[in-house]
C-alpha cells in the first residue's frame, strides 16, 4: 500500500555522495544536481535533517563542492579516503549512514536514502520493520541494486529526468588573446 506524502511528515535525507557521483559520471558523463535531488526528496514535507556523506579525494576538489552542498542545506559528513599498504583504497560511509539513520528513525516518519548500494538492504528492512519508518530510495536505476528497489516503500529513478537531476559537464574554451 502506497502511503501518501503529507506536509506533516518529518523527513530525513541521507545522501551517499560517492555512489551518486560515480553513477552519474559513469552512466551520463555528468554531475549530480544535488539541489534538485534534495527538493524532490523532501517534496513539501518537513525536512528535519539532510546529510551528505562524502569521502575526501583529489577528484572531488573538496572545498567549493562542500561549500555548495552546505549552502543547499546539507550537513556535510566527510572523511578521508583510506589508502592501505599495497595501494588498495577504501572509502565508504555505509556504517555511518546506517547508524545515523537508526539514531534519527524514532524522531521522523520518512527516511529518504539516496544511494543505489545494495549493502543498504538490511538497513531499509530494519527501518521499515523495527522502526516503523517509511523508506524511500532515490538513485540511478541502472546502477541500483534490484533488491534495494524492491525493499523500499518507493523508488525514484534519477535517470528518468536527466534534465532535472544532472548537470552536463561543459568544455571550457581557451580564449586566445
Amino acid at each position: 500500500m502506497e502511503m501518501t506524502k503529507s506536509k506533516a511528515q518529518r523527513v530525513s535525507v541521507f545522501v551517499d555522495v560517492q555512489n551518486l557521483y560515480y553513477s552519474a559520471r559513469a552512466l551520463h558523463n555528468a554531475r549530480v544536481n544535488f539541489k534538485n535531488v534534495l527538493q524532490d526528496a523532501v517534496v513539501g514535507r518537513l525536512l528535519i535533517r539532510a546529510s551528505a556523506y562524502v569521502i575526501r579525494t583529489e577528484e572531488m576538489k573538496r572545498e567549493p563542492f562542500f561549500e555548495a552542498l552546505n549552502k543547499m542545506g546539507y550537513e556535510i559528513k566527510a572523511k578521508d579516503l583510506q589508502i592501505f599498504a599495497g595501494g588498495a583504497k577504501k572509502g565508504d560511509w555505509d556504517v555511518g549512514i546506517a547508524m545515523d539513520a537508526i539514531e534519527q528513525a524514532p524522531k521522523i516518519d520518512t527516511i529518504v536514502l539516496i544511494s543505489g548500494d545494495g549493502d543498504f538492504v538490511p538497513l531499509v528492512e530494519h527501518l521499515r520493520r523495527a522502526m516503523g519508518c517509511r523508506v524511500e530510495v532515490m538513485a540511478f536505476e541502472k546502477s541500483t541494486n534490484k533488491q534495494l528497489k524492491e525493499t523500499a516503500d518507493s523508488f525514484i529513478d534519477l535517470g528518468k529526468n536527466t534534465k532535472r537531476y544532472l548537470i552536463k559537464k561543459t568544455v571550457k574554451k581557451v580564449s586566445k588573446k
